[in-house]
């Protein structure tokens, strides 16, 4: 139980407190409809949706260089060695995975990219087939394809891609290379060492 106040600050709050009027139930403001952690929740979701039509997607659509549908790609990161990229471009290297984006939108071959790679770098795997066509009939022809190529030069784990050898899809179908992971990067050392004498 709090003690009392002395009866010279009680007088003295009265007399703070006597102009002063309680509020109303009218004068309460309430709102209509919704919790304010409703109205705040939907208040966040407006401005995310709006900042993410302001930002541009990394991997975008817009400024894509078109490719000829029958064109060879390459690309190949500095620091990677020839034998390394002639092994890929020949198809030498054991695909351990495949994706086939053919017949997609951009939209949908956009997630499906993305996810793949992202599953591909967890599960540190190293060579990846992506089928994607040649584009003869879409309009422009070869979109799928030109964006494709476009977004794995973005994908800062691709070292390297090449359009596949004939058996393997030709120009329809790209090779690529992706970056060791801590695991491989260990085995690699681990036989280093092995070879060097004591």
């Amino acid at each position: 139980m709090s003690a009392a106040l002395p009866q010279t600050e009680a007088s003295l709050f009265a007399q703070q407190m006597q102009d002063v009027k309680p509020l109303t139930a009218d004068a309460r403001v309430r709102l209509q409809g919704q919790s304010l952690d409703e109205a705040a929740r939907q208040a966040r979701q407006q401005a995310a949706q709006q900042a993410d039509t302001q930002i541009p997607h990394p991997f975008g659509f817009e400024a894509v260089p078109l490719l000829d549908p029958h064109e060879v790609v390459s690309f190949k990161r500095d620091g990677v060695q020839e034998g390394v990229f002639r092994k890929l471009r020949l198809g030498q290297y054991q695909i351990e995975t495949s994706l086939d984006l053919q017949g997609m939108g951009l939209e949908s071959a956009r997630h499906r990219l993305l996810e793949v790679l992202g599953q591909c770098q967890q599960l540190e795997i190293r060579s990846l087939l992506i089928r994607h066509g040649r584009g003869l009939q879409s309009q422009p022809p070869a979109q799928l394809k030109s964006h494709v190529c476009h977004w794995l030069g973005l994908w800062p784990q691709v070292l390297a891609y090449h359009s596949a050898p004939r058996p393997l899809g030709g120009s329809g179908t790209t090779l690529v290379l992706l970056r060791k992971g801590q695991q491989d990067k260990q085995h690699t050392r681990e036989r280093i060492q092995k070879r060097l004498p004591e």
